[in-house]
C-alpha cells in the first residue's frame, strides 16, 4: 500500500480519475437538463455509443479530432431529435421508449463498426494541454491543470448550466415545465418547445461524452461504454438534479474506478479478487444515491408526457 501514497502515483491517479469522470459529467449534465424540465431519458448510454463509433470512424477517414468531436456531437444531436419526437411530440412511455433508443444504439454501433472498419485500429488522442502558471503549480499542477480541452470544457459546462438553470428566463421555463406543465402552459410557456430543445441539448451532451470517452481509450470496441451511460443517468439523482452534486458523483465514481484499476497494477489487489473489486465504483455510487436520494424531491412532472386539457 506504501507504494500507492507516493507523489508521482498519487498525481497520475487523480488526473487519471478527473479524465474518466469526464464522460459521465458531460452526460449527466446533459440528462440533468431534460429531467429537470420532465423527461427521463434511458437511451444515454446508446447515444453514446452511436457517437463514440461517428467521432471514430471521422477520425480515422479524416485525421482531424475536431471534425470527428462534432461529428460525434452531431450524432447526439440528431438523436435528440428522434428522442424528442418519440418522448415529447408522440408521447411515448419514456421508459420503454429510452430502452429502445438504447438497444438501437447498442445494436446499430456494433453493426457499423463491423461493416465499415471490421478490425480495431488506434487513433490519435487529444493531448493534455497545460493551464499556463497553474500548470507549473508542484503537484496540484499535475493533477488538475495538464488535462484535455474536453475534459475543461466539461467542468466549464457546470458553472454554465447551473447559471442557466438558476439565473435565466429559459432555465426557469424548464424548471416551471418540470414541475407543473399545465401551469407553465397557461402563462404561455410552450411545454413542448422547451421539452424539444432539452432534450436535443441533453442528447448534444450525450454525444460529446461518448467523443470524450473514446478520446480516453483511442480505440473503438463493441459496447465500449459497457453501461456507463446509465451510470450517468443514476448521477442525476446522486447529484439531486444541480449541476454542482451531478460533477461531485461523477468525480467520486471516476477517481475510485482509477484507484482500483491502480491497485490492480501495483498488486495491492489480489487477483482472485479483481473482478468483485470491479464493482466498487457502481456499489458506492448506489450507496451513495440511497442515501443521499431521500433527502432531496424529482421534478414532480418528471417521466409524465404532457397533454394539453381541451
Amino acid at each position: 500500500m506504501n507504494q500507492f501514497f507516493t507523489v508521482d502515483v498519487l498525481t497520475v491517479t487523480v488526473a487519471s480519475g478527473i479524465a474518466l469522470a469526464t464522460p459521465f459529467l458531460l452526460a449527466a449534465l446533459g440528462e440533468t437538463i431534460g429531467q429537470r424540465s420532465g423527461v427521463i431519458n434511458l437511451g444515454v448510454d446508446g447515444i453514446m455509443l452511436l457517437a463514440a463509433f461517428a467521432t471514430y470512424y471521422t477520425a480515422l477517414q479524416t485525421g482531424n479530432l475536431l471534425f470527428a468531436i462534432m461529428a460525434g456531437a452531431g450524432t447526439g444531436t440528431i438523436m435528440g431529435m428522434i428522442t424528442a419526437l418519440v418522448s415529447v411530440t408522440l408521447k411515448a412511455e419514456q421508459g420503454i421508449s429510452g430502452i429502445g433508443i438504447y438497444l438501437f444504439g447498442l445494436g446499430f454501433s456494433a453493426l457499423l463498426f463491423q461493416k465499415l472498419v471490421g478490425t480495431p485500429l488506434p487513433i490519435a488522442t487529444l493531448p493534455p494541454v497545460g493551464i499556463p502558471l497553474l500548470d507549473e503549480i508542484p503537484v496540484v499542477g499535475g493533477m488538475f491543470f495538464k488535462q484535455s480541452v474536453l475534459v475543461y470544457l466539461a467542468f466549464l459546462l457546470v458553472p454554465i448550466v447551473a447559471f442557466v438553470l438558476n439565473r435565466t428566463t429559459y432555465g426557469l421555463k424548464i424548471k416551471a415545465v418540470g414541475e407543473n406543465p399545465a401551469a407553465a402552459d397557461s402563462l404561455g410557456v410552450s411545454v413542448a418547445r422547451i421539452r424539444w430543445s432539452t432534450v436535443m441539448l441533453g442528447c448534444t451532451f450525450a454525444g460529446l461524452a461518448g467523443a470524450s470517452l473514446l478520446m480516453y481509450g483511442g480505440i473503438f470496441q463493441v459496447n465500449l461504454t459497457q453501461s456507463e451511460g446509465f451510470i450517468a443517468v443514476a448521477l442525476v439523482y446522486f447529484g439531486a438534479w444541480r449541476p454542482v452534486g451531478v460533477m461531485g458523483g461523477s468525480l467520486l465514481y471516476g477517481l475510485v474506478g482509477v484507484v482500483i484499476l491502480t491497485w490492480k497494477s501495483l498488486g495491492i489487489i489480489p487477483l482472485s479478487a479483481s473482478d468483485l473489486a470491479a464493482t466498487a465504483p457502481a456499489v458506492i455510487t448506489v450507496l451513495a444515491l440511497l442515501f443521499l436520494a431521500r433527502r432531496f424531491r424529482q421534478p414532480a412532472a418528471l417521466g409524465r408526457p404532457y397533454e394539453r386539457e381541451g
